[in-house]
């Protein structure tokens, strides 16, 4: 039963993954990318989880815990942008530097 449920969870998250990947290949603006590569931090941190969960070792606690703050960064930078983007369009609407 183990087994099954390994394989499933290492086929959502492989799928998972995979959309990502495209996402950032593809994402048609920069924040497409940023967002996408937040959802391939949480899919690694998912399988690190999965993988001490299974093992019954708590060896990936550390790069569990530095991915999580790397993300936890990126999303911050995130908003950042967001809110740079949003403080900037409407002058550079009025200017024709748009």
């Amino acid at each position: 039963m183990m087994q099954l449920v390994l394989t499933v969870t290492a086929v959502v998250l492989s799928l998972a993954a995979g959309g990502a990947i495209i996402r950032i290949a593809r994402g048609p603006s920069l924040l497409d990318r940023v967002l996408a590569a937040d959802v391939l931090l949480a899919i690694l941190g998912a399988a690190l989880c999965i993988d001490m969960a299974v093992n019954r070792h708590l060896n990936n606690l550390m790069l569990l815990v530095a991915v999580s703050l790397i993300g936890f960064v990126g999303y911050l930078c995130d908003l950042a942008l967001r809110a740079l983007q949003h403080k900037l369009t409407p002058w550079a609407e009025g200017t024709g530097l748009s």
